[in-house]
């Protein structure tokens, strides 16, 4: 378990709040909507209306914390935003009418939206060459991992205290990301060369416009971001609708995601960086497998075999090979777009590669219930060959895009004469 161990300075504490901060959102994240509801006695017409609301006005924060990571440091950025993350979802259950509950979501979607492109930069300020591959591998392996403890965590914490049960962990979940503060804040500040490009001015977000090689990466993930949304939002409305499946057993697609995302993300990722000769060759291979499996969906959906568990054998391998897509895509096109954005204006360029994901999962619903009504395989054409016109566009990209981002070149080695860092605690 090699890829395991500490590699740099400061990655056990990072990890460990990565842990933390999912644990606590599974605790969370699955009972949003029976919580809301509990608490405001709103219709949950209502509540959906206004969670969708206030997470497409966060949109608007994404490229706001690209400029406060470049002016304070990734570091600052992100302790503050756990900090506003555990201070929302502390409040959730004071959120007793609709003006409350309104302003509080607003604000739990600025800190949930805001977050990633800061822990993005941080990651790129404490690690280098395929360490960074690994530890994005690492991070949503964890992420997964976390997700699904929180949800056995929470399920129990309910059925042992009934409803205020989901008060409980509303506060657990705020207090899961104090914690992940803290461990954030034991991390070694960014290096001198890092917090010197940090100071530089530069142009700004003009500068992000006029760079068409990032831009392209960020027409790519946006296109194959399309189909990471249809996991959640699509999937189940296929497979009880025109599968006829019952939905008990829809789960099983999420566990099965889940599981994997969480046992084999890393040794994979490990593996697509042997395989493949570069991190814009690797994201193609993830998003090609993407456009695999949601033909298979096609292909299931219009053979429609009969009995429950041939549909649900040909359900589940299409979610395989797109689980398998997922881990090879994920850490290399996250890792890309780090290495791709100059250090001096990285807040901006990872703010702006965040929107193509903010986007693709804002979109992604409306698009696939509006398809569906159509046809249910339509959805899947589409998100097809999204994902395969996003791995022609890495394809392509990959000669205009810097050396150092395209390769996958080992981490430097540690001056002679100094012993291999150790992770802080």
């Amino acid at each position: 378990m090699s890829f395991l161990r500490p590699r740099f300075p400061g990655e056990r504490a990072l990890v460990s709040g990565i842990a933390v901060d999912a644990v606590g959102s599974g605790m969370y994240v699955p009972f949003s909507l029976v919580f809301f509801r509990h608490v405001t006695g709103l219709p949950l017409p209502l509540i959906g209306l206004v969670l969708t609301a206030t997470g497409l006005a966060a949109i608007a924060a994404v490229p706001v914390v690209g400029v406060v990571v470049d002016r304070f440091g990734a570091r600052t950025t992100q302790i503050a935003l756990y900090v506003v993350r555990g201070a929302s979802f502390a409040c959730f259950p004071l959120a007793r009418s609709l003006p409350v509950f309104a302003a509080v979501a607003l604000l739990t979607s600025v800190g949930t939206r805001a977050f990633r492109p800061a822990q993005n930069a941080r990651l790129a300020e404490l690690a280098e060459g395929t360490d960074r591959d690994r530890l994005l591998a690492l991070s949503r392996s964890l992420s997964n991992a976390g997700l699904g403890a929180g949800t056995l965590i929470a399920s129990i914490v309910i059925a042992t205290a009934g409803d205020f049960g989901y008060t409980v962990t509303a506060w657990l979940n705020g207090a899961s990301f104090i914690a992940a503060g803290f461990l954030a804040s034991r991390t070694p500040a960014a290096p001198p060369r890092a917090a010197a490009a940090a100071r530089a001015r530069g142009g700004g977000y003009r500068a992000v416009a006029k760079d068409r090689p990032f831009l392209g990466l960020v027409c790519a993930n946006l296109l194959v971001a399309l189909g990471f949304s249809a996991l959640t939002s699509l999937l189940p409305l296929y497979a009880t609708g025109w599968l006829d499946l019952p939905d008990g057993l829809v789960g099983s697609a999420f566990l099965l995601n889940t599981v994997l995302c969480a046992t084999l993300g890393v040794p994979v990722a490990a593996l697509a960086r042997r395989r493949f000769a570069s991190r814009p060759r690797a994201a193609a291979g993830g998003a090609a497998l993407f456009s695999v499996a949601f033909l298979a969906q096609v292909v299931l959906g219009t053979v429609r075999p009969h009995g429950v568990p041939l549909l649900l054998t040909g359900l589940l391998g299409a979610v395989l090979v797109m689980t398998v897509g997922e881990m090879v895509y994920s850490p290399s096109s996250g890792a890309l777009s780090q290495f791709a954005a100059p250090q001096r204006l990285r807040g901006r360029y990872l703010a702006t590669y965040q929107l193509s994901w903010s986007l693709a999962y804002a979109l992604g619903p409306m698009v696939f219930t509006s398809l569906l009504t159509v046809d249910g395989r339509l959805p899947w054409l589409l998100v097809a060959g999204t994902a395969a016109l996003g791995a022609l566009v890495l394809v392509r990209v990959e000669r205009h895009l810097p050396a150092e981002a395209v390769a996958f070149a080992a981490a430097p080695a540690p001056a002679p004469g100094k012993a291999a860092p150790t992770a802080a605690t």
